[in-house]
């Protein structure tokens, strides 16, 4: 599955940044980056680093409102405006001096890695400073002022691309996207999530199917706190690539937040960088199977900056430019050296948390019992009739 790979960075993207003691510190992507780098991902004679696009405000307006862009402008040159009703000064989203264009330069580096794809010069391409799936159409949410992956899908589609599958395994539900896109069927949106009765922001149940022209077209899977790997990956399975078949995407958009992690100190799911690993290499797989290989993958949510992020963000860059990492690579000692002094901290030693997830095939017996099956089944229940799909939990595997 070798192919073109664009890689989006530049050191301004740091920029993007609540101030200290805010869980979505700019570090996060830094590390990873440099990690990437010291395995040799970047540097291979497949792959493109690029900077960001440099996009005017006309492009955010595409998908939020004309007074929400005002009102970051004003909180941008003024960090004491806040805007509550618009969820600008929140614990979640405090102001800062800049924040409308490092907003806006992190919709330009989604941008530059889905132009890479949509214009032919790659066949994949991955912005780790993305994923900013919270962002409502007139408000900032939950660390997440501009929504980048709605702009570049929304750039896709008035760009002629036809139907864009959006998967997001980030631990929160990707409510801002399914939002954008509530009412249109040319994109389908799966979102993989903690459940929202125990985690922010409350919502991504069965029930929530989209708006009136796009029934079936938002599909939510809510997973109980606690789900490991094998479960996780059973619930992708039972429900993802039937619903990518059937739909027959032109472009797959992913969103990939690791805060699913065991470890991220904000969730409560119980995956391995290994299960992350596994995601993202099926991921790969689905887009040469659905999408011919038409894929943009960008970062998220995860708040173990130093043992998560940089080993799962490495994995999935792997997977883009087709150069997977054996798990039990060694972390190269110049990284673990780097973070030490730099952090003071002892960073992770491989690549791996030695843990050999396992997928429990549908077709090998289904548990009406289990939670995890139980949440499979009422997704499926809800959606599966508008895409012309059989709900019962054997067929189609």
């Amino acid at each position: 599955m070798t192919g073109l790979a664009t890689v989006v960075w530049d050191d301004t993207l740091a920029k993007y940044d609540f101030g200290p003691g805010h869980p979505l510190a700019p570090i996060r992507v830094q590390l990873a980056m440099m990690l990437a780098i010291d395995l040799g991902l970047i540097q291979r004679e497949n792959v493109t680093v690029v900077t960001p696009d440099v996009i005017d405000d006309e492009l955010l307006l595409t998908v939020h409102d004309a007074e929400f862009v005002r009102a970051v402008r004003a909180a941008s040159v003024d960090a004491a405006q806040v805007d509550i009703v618009r969820g600008l000064g929140t614990p979640d989203v405090p102001t800062f001096l800049g924040m409308h264009e490092a907003a806006r330069a992190v919709c330009g580096a989604t941008l530059a890695a889905t132009r890479a794809v949509h214009e032919g010069r790659s066949l994949h391409a991955v912005n780790l400073a993305g994923g900013l799936h919270h962002s409502m159409p007139g408000a900032a949410s939950g660390f997440c002022v501009y929504n980048d992956i709605a702009v570049s899908i929304q750039h896709l589609l008035d760009h002629g691309v036809e139907r864009v599958a959006y998967i997001d395994v980030d631990v929160h539900h990707g409510d801002g996207v399914q939002a954008a896109f509530w009412d249109d069927p040319r994109v389908l949106t799966i979102s993989l999530h903690e459940s929202g009765r125990s985690l922010f922001p409350g919502t991504g149940f069965p029930t929530e199917i989209g708006g009136s022209s796009a029934l079936g077209y938002s599909v939510n899977v809510a997973l109980p706190p606690g789900t490991g790997d094998n479960d996780w990956l059973r619930a992708f399975h039972g429900v993802v690539p039937q619903l990518l078949e059937s739909f027959q995407p032109d472009f797959l958009f992913t969103q990939q937040g690791c805060d699913s992690h065991a470890e991220d100190p904000l969730a409560h799911l119980e995956l391995s960088v290994d299960g992350q690993r596994e995601t993202y290499a099926t991921l790969h797989q689905l887009a040469h199977t659905y999408a011919d290989g038409r894929w943009v993958a960008v970062g998220g949510g995860g708040y173990s900056w130093v043992d998560v992020v940089p080993r799962a963000w490495s994995h999935l860059i792997a997977e883009v430019v087709d150069a997977a990492v054996d798990p039990a690579t060694r972390i190269p000692e110049s990284w673990r050296d780097m973070v030490a002094g730099r952090l003071g901290v002892t960073p992770p030693r491989v690549m791996t948390d030695g843990i050999s997830p396992n997928v429990r095939r549908w077709d090998l017996g289904y548990d009406p019992a289990s939670p995890i099956d139980a949440a499979v089944l009422r997704t499926r229940e809800a959606v599966y009739p508008w895409h012309g799909l059989s709900a019962d939990p054997y067929h189609g595997f």
